[in-house]
C-alpha cells in the first residue's frame, strides 16, 4: 500500500521567527510550566504547538501537559476555569492589557483513555504518565512533547522535543500516521478521519497508507459524527488556502460523499478552488466546491448551475449545520453565477447596474473567473462584464447612486402603501440608473406614472 497525498514539509532545523503573539503565548506558558516544576511536578509543551514549532510556523497557542491533577492545578492557580475537568484540563487565561485579547493556556493532565462509547470523548480516563498519555493521541506529529526549559535547541526557540511514537521522523517525512493502530484510533472518533485530511492538505504531507485505508474503510461511518462537528472541521479546511487538496483528499478517501450524505459525483476537480485568492469567504469557497462537484462537463452548463443554486444550499445546510449567513451567501453566490452567465447579455443598464451593487457580485465573478479557465479563451466572459462594468461606474451617478425619491415621498404626493409601492420606487431607480430622472421631480413623474 502507498501513502495517499503529497509530501513537501520537511522539519525546519533552522529558522524560525515566532510572531509576536506566538512569543507572548509561549513566554506565558513557559512561566506556567516553571510555576509546575517549581512545585515538583513534570509539565511539558505538548501537541500542536511542538509540531508547528519544529515545523519553522508561529503556534497560535501552547498546550501544557503535566502530571499535576486539575485540582493541584487549581491550587497553584486559583483563578484556572475548568473546561474539562473529568478529562483532566484547566484553562489560565493572562490578561494583557485593554487592548489585546488575553491568552488562555490549557492544562491538562496526563492521562489514559477508556472505551469512546459515544464516538467523540472516552468514557473515563485514568491520569497516567507522559508515555501513556502520548499513546492516547491521534496522529505521531501531534503526540510530541516539549521540554523549553532543557538546555537543548531542538526546536529553534529552545528546548529538547520527547518523542515515544517517532513523531519527529514522520515530521521530517511528511506523513500523517495514526498512533499505535490506526483502525483503533479511527474507531475511538470517527472525525479524527477529517483531522487526518485537514493536516495532510495544510502542511502539504501524505496520508500513511494503513491510515488511509482504515479511513477508507470506515468513511460511512463519518455520519454516525454530529453535523456540527463535520461542519467546523470542512469549514477550517476550506478557510485555508490549501483548499483544493483538501477537496481532493476528501473525494479519494470518501469522505465527501459521508459528510455531505451525497453521492460522489461522476467525475470532479478542483478546478474552481484553485483558482480562488489565498483569503475567502468559507460560503464562497463552497460554492466553488460544489461546482466542482458538479458534473462531468467543464464548465457545468448553466442550467445545471441553476439546480444546484436551488438544491446544494438547503442539503449542505443540513449536512454542516451552516448557518444562515452562510447558506444565504452560499445561495447567492452560484445564483449569481447563473445571472452573470444567463442574465447579463441582454440585461439593460440599469438591470447591469443592480446586479453589480449586488453582495453576490464579486463573489460571482471570482467563480466565472475560474469557469473561463474552463472554456475556450475567445468565450471568456468575465473580461467583458468587467469592461461593462467600469463603464457603468461613470454614467449616471455609478452602479449604486441615493435613491432621488422614497417611499416618504410618494406618501407626501398621496400614494398609499401596497403592491404599487414597491414597482412604483424601482420604475424611477431604473429610471434614475438610465439617467433618464436626474433630479427628485424627474423621478416622482417617472414613479406617478407607472401607477
Amino acid at each position: 500500500m502507498m501513502a495517499i497525498g503529497v509530501h513537501s514539509h520537511a522539519v525546519s532545523a533552522h529558522a524560525n521567527n515566532l510572531d509576536a503573539a506566538s512569543r507572548d503565548a509561549r513566554r506565558e506558558a513557559m512561566r506556567i510550566i516553571g510555576i509546575l516544576r517549581e512545585h515538583g511536578h513534570e509539565a511539558y509543551f505538548a501537541g500542536g504547538c511542538v509540531r508547528d514549532e519544529l515545523l519553522g510556523l508561529s503556534p497560535k497557542d501552547y498546550d501544557i501537559a503535566t502530571d499535576a491533577s486539575p485540582d493541584r492545578v487549581h491550587e497553584l492557580f486559583p483563578r484556572a476555569q475548568a473546561v474539562g475537568k473529568a478529562f483532566g484540563v484547566m484553562h489560565v487565561r493572562a490578561r494583557r492589557g485593554r487592548e489585546k485579547p488575553p491568552i488562555v493556556t490549557e492544562i491538562a493532565t496526563f492521562r489514559k483513555d477508556s472505551v469512546y462509547s459515544d464516538k467523540r470523548r472516552p468514557d473515563t480516563v485514568t491520569f497516567a504518565d507522559a508515555k501513556e498519555d502520548a499513546l492516547r493521541r491521534d496522529f505521531t506529529i501531534n503526540a510530541l512533547f516539549l521540554d523549553p526549559t532543557a538546555d537543548a535547541t531542538d526546536v529553534p526557540a529552545g528546548g529538547r522535543v520527547i518523542d515515544y511514537v517517532r513523531g519527529v521522523a514522520d515530521l521530517r517525512a511528511g506523513i500523517v500516521r495514526a498512533v499505535g493502530n490506526a483502525e483503533a484510533r479511527l474507531a475511538e472518533d470517527h472525525l479524527r478521519a477529517l483531522r487526518a485530511v485537514r493536516f495532510a492538505a495544510r502542511f502539504g504531507f501524505a496520508i500513511e497508507a494503513e491510515t488511509a485505508a482504515a479511513i477508507r474503510a470506515h468513511a460511512r461511518e463519518l455520519q454516525g459524527v454530529s453535523e456540527e462537528r463535520v461542519g467546523d472541521e470542512l469549514r477550517r479546511m476550506f478557510a485555508h488556502p490549501k483548499r483544493s487538496v483538501a477537496a481532493a483528499l476528501l473525494e479519494a478517501l470518501g469522505l465527501a460523499e459521508a459528510a455531505l450524505g451525497e453521492q460522489a459525483p461522476v467525475a470532479s476537480g478542483a478546478a474552481l478552488l484553485d483558482l480562488l485568492p489565498p483569503t475567502v469567504a468559507t460560503a464562497v469557497a463552497m460554492a466553488a466546491w460544489a461546482l466542482d462537484r458538479g458534473g462531468s462537463a467543464r464548465p457545468a452548463p448553466v442550467g445545471e448551475v441553476a439546480i444546484l443554486a436551488d438544491t446544494i444550499p438547503g442539503r449542505w445546510r443540513r449536512a454542516m449545520k451552516l448557518s444562515n449567513d452562510e447558506t444565504d451567501r452560499l445561495r447567492a453566490t452560484l445564483a449569481g453565477v447563473v445571472h452573470l452567465e444567463r442574465d447579463w447579455e441582454g440585461a439593460g443598464i440599469a438591470a447591469r447596474k443592480r446586479m453589480a451593487a449586488s453582495d453576490w457580485f464579486d463573489d460571482a465573478m471570482m467563480l466565472l473567473a475560474g469557469r473561463d479557465g474552463q472554456r475556450e479563451s475567445a468565450q471568456a466572459l468575465r473580461p467583458a462584464i468587467e469592461l461593462v462594468v467600469e463603464a457603468l461606474r461613470g454614467s449616471f451617478g455609478g452602479l449604486n447612486p441615493i435613491p432621488l425619491i422614497t417611499g416618504e415621498d410618494l406618501i407626501r404626493e398621496g400614494l398609499r402603501p401596497g403592491p404599487d409601492f414597491k414597482r412604483c420606487l424601482e420604475a424611477a431607480y431604473d429610471a434614475q440608473l438610465e439617467g433618464r430622472a436626474t433630479t427628485r421631480e424627474e423621478a416622482l413623474r417617472v414613479a406617478m406614472g407607472g401607477q
